[in-house]
Parts: structure tokens; C-alpha cells; sequence
């Protein structure tokens, strides 16, 4: 709710729901399960809002910090590190994805699009996971935990566009949908790859598993950007 708050009239979308009945168990003592997003309706180009959170050097520096410890946690299974802060804005619920790179190249990439955790515990568990989770790459070995370089990008809420031209390249990540089907990609991947606007929109089709053209026929188009923090 602060994020819908800070993205002025952002409403809440129901992506899906169920109850452990569903699958087992009885049905008069349920668990149930949601998934949601804060959308925004763009009116003016999204660079004129203020969306992304302020985080100061300390504590992007925590975020780093937390994120190598949970990835050597990971790796060599050890107790998850304690994640708690005294940051008031580390402790905000927030959205991020924690990318790997061993001399370069991509080594794992995993993250939250929803922020439905507090920031820094976000961190924590998309770094563990990109360690050992990310199913285009083996598990990150001990071997190679010094050589690991880590990279963190915390999302502002997602803005939904119906002009592709909003699209600054560059500034803003992508988020494609159809039905079930959503794919993201990090603002970073159309400037690493040298993509235009259409290119990056053709991209973020086929992450989603639609046909490159899709962006032009009906499917849902989403911006946001993203704090780097190395």
C-alpha cells in the first residue's frame, strides 16, 4: 500500500488465487495463497514520477552486503545469515532482483517483481536463489564464490502504458503480458545487448513465451525502473 501510495493511485490487481484444498488436505481449515500487483495507469511519461525508494550509500551498502552473505549461505548450506535492520526504509516491503556475474558473463538472475517482503529480506532470498535457483545455469559452486560479482536492482512499481513510445531505453525495465503468460527484463539488458525500443519490446515477448510481435497485438505492457546498486 505505501507503494501504490508513493505511485499515485497505483491499484491493486489480483493476478490468482487458491486454497490448500485444492491440491490436499480438508477443506474447512484452508491455507490460502495470492498473487498480486500494484499497477499504475501512466497519463505523463513515467520519468516524471518519483517512484524509485531513496536509499542512502550506508545502506545500499548493507543490501550488498546481505546479498553476498546469503549466496555463501547458499552455496555452502549454511544458516541463512540474520537479515534483520535498523533501517527504516530497508524494512519497507519492496521489489528486487539480485544479478550474478563471474568475470562478465551472467551467472544467475533471479528476483521479485511484487514487493511482498521487506527490502532487505527480498535481497536476501533473490540472491540465494540466483545462486543455486536460476534453471539456465548449474548451481553457483563454492569455487567460484570469489569470483562472483553481485549487482542488485530494486524495482519501483510497475506502470502500465498503452504507448510504447513512454519507453525510454535504458531508464526503464520491461514487463510483457498475456493471460498467465509475463515476461521481465532489467533496464540494464537492452543497453548490454545494444536493442532499440521495438527490439527490447520483441525481447520481452519471448521471455514471457509469446510471439515477438505480441507488444502490438493486445498484450499488456508494463515499466519500471530500477536502482542499481554494485
Amino acid at each position: 500500500m505505501i507503494y501504490a501510495r508513493q505511485a499515485g493511485g497505483a491499484r491493486v490487481e489480483v493476478l490468482g488465487y487458491s486454497d490448500s484444498s485444492e491440491t490436499c488436505g480438508p477443506e474447512d481449515a484452508v491455507v490460502g495463497y495470492m498473487a498480486a500487483a500494484l499497477v499504475a495507469e501512466a497519463s505523463v511519461p513515467a520519468a516524471s514520477r518519483p517512484l524509485l525508494p531513496a536509499l542512502a550509500a550506508e545502506e545500499q551498502k548493507e543490501l550488498l552486503q546481505v546479498a553476498r552473505l546469503a549466496v555463501e549461505a547458499a552455496v555452502k548450506k549454511t544458516p541463512v545469515p540474520d537479515v534483520r535492520t535498523s533501517s527504516a526504509a530497508l524494512s519497507e516491503d519492496g521489489a528486487a532482483f539480485v544479478t550474478l556475474t563471474k568475470r562478465g558473463e551472467l551467472r544467475g538472475c533471479i528476483g521479485f517483481i511484487e514487493p511482498v517482503a521487506p527490502l532487505i529480506r527480498t535481497v536476501a532470498q533473490a540472491a540465494a536463489l540466483a545462486a543455486l535457483e536460476d534453471r539456465r545455469f548449474a548451481p553457483v559452486a563454492d569455487r567460484e564464490l570469489r569470483t562472483l560479482a553481485i549487482e542488485i536492482s530494486v524495482l519501483s512499481p510497475l506502470v502500465r502504458i498503452t504507448d510504447p513510445k513512454l519507453i525510454r531505453v535504458g531508464k526503464h525495465g520491461l514487463v510483457v503480458s498475456r493471460g498467465e503468460r509475463r515476461g521481465l527484463l532489467l533496464p540494464r539488458v537492452a543497453t548490454d545487448n545494444g536493442w532499440g525500443r521495438d527490439e527490447f519490446l520483441r525481447q520481452a515477448c519471448l521471455k514471457a513465451g509469446l510471439p515477438p510481435d505480441d507488444w502490438k497485438k493486445g498484450a499488456e505492457i508494463f515499466i519500471f525502473e530500477a536502482l542499481v546498486i554494485r
